[in-house]
């Protein structure tokens, strides 16, 4: 946060919304209260700590940071994500509470949104839409990532073989959610036309058509959750690497960020350049509950953070580099 307000030439107290999320540390006082106690916001700030809500709860932030922002006009708002994993380390020897141990790292990501027409000059994105999916009422789905005690009575997150099917249903139904919005027109006529085809044949081998995503973005962001997560996601997309690179180099170079991977990502974006004026981005986060949030992103200039970047300065020019060929062969 101290880097990102020395970007910006803001008025601290014009800061009226701030909203933080961690999943596995819920301090006393809040991380909210911590915040607004190191930087002296104002007594009326809007604050809102987010705990226990996953790798999605980055873009669910930033839903809710868009939300009480369109109430309170001209203020602006701060979402902090991160994830503290100390005090949730397992010391057990369950496999399925292992990989977490594994897979996790810390990190964290600070965003600053402004609902004033002037800031839009300096603004590098418009929030287009964000959308939510919670998946928690399926049992399979909600105990795809549970904390709980192993037989020894030692407390790990637990992650299930339905998690990728959980993945699947939650990404499903966020996708009929975003799709109506963002798709083209022409995309949108196939897939009403499938869904008329298979509902007057149901006996026949009509497949599902899968709207082509890749014509409503140039930027795709993927929650790195685990290689098995990004490669799911680049078969169920049908996407190319050069689309699903930001995720398998956040992956490769910070493992699993928790709620802020998918800003690390766009930072990797960035940081070579990719995004130009105009683009569009599209951020899916997946986590435990299960959920799926997306945000929907319009890039407003030019954005080449190669020379400036915090987080990617020192390897960027190093990246991609070569992937197993466990994870799709790709280079």
């Amino acid at each position: 946060m101290d880097e990102l307000l020395a970007l910006v030439d803001i008025n601290l107290h014009d800061i009226g919304v701030i909203v933080t999320n961690c999943s596995v540390f819920s301090p006393t006082p809040s991380m909210t209260s911590m915040i607004i106690n190191k930087y002296k916001l104002p007594v009326d700030v809007k604050s809102f700590n987010l705990a226990g809500m996953g790798c999605s709860a980055g873009l669910l932030a930033l839903d809710l940071a868009k939300r009480v922002l369109l109430a309170h006009p001209n203020k602006y708002a701060l979402v902090l994500s991160t994830e503290n994993l100390t005090r949730s380390l397992y010391y057990g020897n369950q496999r399925s509470m292992l990989v977490t141990n594994c897979l996790f790292r810390v990190g964290g990501s600070a965003v600053l949104l402004s609902n004033k027409w002037k800031d839009r000059k300096i603004s590098k994105y418009k929030i287009i839409h964000t959308s939510r999916s919670q998946m928690g009422a399926i049992d399979m789905c909600y105990r795809s990532v549970y904390q709980e005690e192993d037989c020894k009575g030692t407390i790990g997150v637990s992650l299930s073989k339905d998690l990728m099917q959980s993945a699947g249903l939650a990404l499903q139904h966020n996708m009929k959610l975003l799709g109506p919005k963002i798709l083209p027109f022409s995309e949108l006529f196939l897939y009403i036309l499938n869904g008329f085809m298979m509902k007057i044949s149901p006996n026949s081998k009509i497949k599902p058509y899968i709207p082509n995503f890749k014509l409503a973005c140039d930027n795709i962001c993927i929650h790195a959750g685990g290689k098995a997560v990004v490669r799911a996601m680049e078969l169920a997309l049908n996407l190319p690497f050069e689309l699903s690179e930001p995720s398998h180099m956040t992956l490769y170079r910070f493992g699993n960020l928790s709620s802020a991977s998918v800003w690390y990502e766009l930072a990797y974006e960035e940081s070579k350049a990719r995004v130009k004026k105009g683009n569009r981005v599209w951020q899916i986060g997946l986590g435990s509950g299960f959920k799926c949030c997306s945000s929907y992103l319009k890039a407003l200039k030019d954005i080449d953070l190669r020379s400036s970047s915090q987080c990617w300065a020192d390897c960027i020019s190093e990246l991609p580099v070569q992937l197993p060929s466990d994870e799709g062969g790709h280079h």
